[in-house]
């Protein structure tokens, strides 16, 4: 069904909002201004709030998106009823009072109880014989028979205009919407820690701010907890929910690009005395002027931090596609022949430990410390948790994806369980990346603020034992007022005892015939088309390796030394540049 498609005499359109709440670049919206009448809804579903990752603070998010979003579709013509209940249920009681012949709503990959509520709903409207469109919202493809081709058709999707509404609605008479619920009605406490500005005015307001200058450093401080709130776009959530489109993000970054490439052919640098551009370079005392040459050295490094940026809204979608074409993967280990690993061996004190922020290891403390109070965290440090979790701590991806699912406010499923397996190790088919939690703390917070920030037990403890604190003597404890086993957990495991016996079980399991032959199947379907490398079982061991991509509890044999074998690339996520995805030749 094309937009714009006249409709009968009669037909009706129910506009099916759920992780879309916005007008601009809208399907289902710009359909429905074809129809004869229209009415919209949202549905606060008991699945979701009782599913384990919700969370107050998401359902807050959600309800401050929607309330501005109700006025602007009034605006229009468009009357928004917001039901609690199961989807079916709702729809079962707007259909009695106010039927409609078609149901408009945007494509959803989310997790299983998403893609069982979408099942009850397609068997409802064929029992009411109501039509129900569903329309492409980001790159992810349904029924993907194949990833040759994938990248190209992201482009394309992303290329493509975005939709304008064009005018109002023909909305229903008659129909008076109930107020928004609120937490307490729901059955929720109230939110404990901070919540980003939510609706379609913050996340267009997001997006302009990081196109035009605050995105400039992204590439050298999305890294740092300390650096990242600023220098990240920000956008995680207002993806998530849907108060912007990613081709509208796509298509913002591409133009302000365009335009930088322009500003810069219209000014090129001009060659001055040597004194001057010292003067220059060096910048006012106080900060508060821009030179020219300071001028266009901002213009050049937003430019390339926004095309770092551009290739990373590729592989959103990239890990989105895995759960799509394998919804099991929330569940079970890309790898099967990782079935068992750790999940026999769980143990609840360490589990404990992690989410509460007490593992003795500032940097890990400092992170989830961090993350449950604001509900963000930025990509490397969220890598860090999981790998200690999984590694240091031996603990399955299952339980700690779930308690970190419920923390972020930002949770898209098929990124999260995607990346909770690659940073555990059992795609198969990726690098295995276990962090130094000391090396960390070093290198992403090397004055140690953020520690000192977010485990005030460490506040007064020497700089040079703030990553290891455990390293005081007794005197320096006292001196600190931090005993550690008292004040500050000791470390709940030997780090270089702990990541030797986690490199030795993952090595010599990617060292199996069976685990390579299986990495072959993961990486087929579910891997980037960049490398061209035959299958791993006919190729030799070679000095630097990859294994090829997931499954659910497999994982590729690699050694940090010398690897098994070599593995088709995959993007390094953690380095100043992504790269875009390609297809394969």
């Amino acid at each position: 069904m094309q937009l714009g498609t006249p409709r009968s005499a009669g037909a009706r359109a129910l506009v099916w909002f759920k992780r879309d709440l916005r007008l601009e670049d809208h399907a289902s919206l710009a359909a429905a201004q074809h129809f004869e009448s229209a009415l919209a809804l949202y549905v606060m579903e008991p699945e979701w709030l009782h599913s384990p990752e919700c969370s107050a603070a998401k359902v807050q998010f959600a309800l401050d998106s929607l309330a501005p979003l109700r006025i602007a579709l009034q605006q229009r013509g468009l009357p928004l009823l917001v039901r609690v209940g199961n989807a079916t249920t709702v729809l079962t009681e707007v259909f009695s009072q106010t039927p409609f012949t078609h149901l408009l709503s945007h494509e959803e990959t989310g997790p299983m109880w998403s893609y069982q509520r979408d099942m009850a709903v397609a068997r409802w409207c064929t029992a009411q014989g109501v039509v129900w469109q569903e329309y492409t919202q980001t790159g992810v493809v349904r029924r993907l028979r194949s990833r040759s081709g994938w990248a190209r058709r992201w482009q394309a999707r992303m290329d493509a205009p975005r939709l304008v509404l064009q005018g109002g609605f023909a909305g229903v008479l008659g129909v008076e919407p109930s107020d928004l619920p609120t937490l307490r009605t729901l059955g929720l406490g109230p939110v404990t820690g901070q919540v980003q500005a939510a609706g379609e005015a913050a996340a267009r307001s997001v997006v302009e701010s990081f196109l035009q200058g605050r995105g400039r450093d992204y590439r050298r401080a999305m890294s740092s907890p300390l650096t990242a709130p600023d220098a990240c776009s920000r956008l995680s959530t207002h993806l998530a929910f849907g108060t912007v489109s990613l081709r509208t993000v796509h298509q913002r970054t591409e133009q302000a690009i365009g335009a930088l490439r322009e500003q810069a052919h219209a000014h090129p640098p001009v060659a001055r005395p040597e004194a001057d551009a010292v003067a220059e370079t060096s910048g006012p005392a106080d900060g508060t002027t821009r030179s020219a040459g300071d001028a266009q050295q901002h213009k050049v490094a937003l430019a390339q931090s926004l095309r770092s940026f551009g290739g990373r809204l590729r592989w959103h979608c990239h890990f989105m596609q895995k759960l799509e074409d394998q919804p099991s993967i929330e569940f079970e280990n890309f790898a099967r022949v990782c079935d068992g690993l750790r999940e026999n061996d769980f143990d609840t004190k360490r589990f404990d430990a992690w989410c509460a922020g007490q593992t003795g290891y500032p940097m890990v403390d400092a992170c989830m410390r961090s993350l449950t109070a604001t509900g963000w965290l930025n990509f490397r440090m969220r890598a860090m948790l999981v790998s200690f979790a999984a590694y240091h701590l031996w603990l399955h991806w299952r339980p700690a994806g779930l308690f970190l699912a419920r923390q972020f406010v930002d949770f898209e499923a098929g990124i999260h369980w995607s990346q909770m397996q690659m940073q555990s190790g059992t795609t198969g088919i990726n690098t295995l990346r276990i962090y130094s939690p000391t090396k960390q703390a070093h290198d992403q917070d090397p004055d140690g603020h953020f520690i000192r920030r977010w485990v005030p037990e460490l506040a007064h403890v020497p700089l040079p034992y703030l990553a290891e604190p455990w390293k005081m003597n007794d005197t320096l404890q006292r001196m600190s007022a931090c005993t550690i086993g008292r004040d500050y957990p000791a470390p709940i495991v030997d780090d270089k005892a702990a990541v030797k016996a986690a490199k030795d079980r993952l090595y010599a399991l990617r060292q199996t015939r069976e685990a390579r032959e299986e990495a072959d199947v993961v990486q087929s379907r579910h891997g980037s088309r960049r490398s061209g490398l035959p299958p791993n079982y006919q190729r030799k061991p070679a000095a630097s390796s990859r294994m090829p991509s997931r499954t659910a509890s497999q994982i590729s044999k690699q050694t940090t030394q010398k690897a098994a074998h070599a593995a088709p690339v995959q993007a390094d996520l953690f380095g100043p540049d992504a790269t875009p995805l390609a297809d394969a030749p």
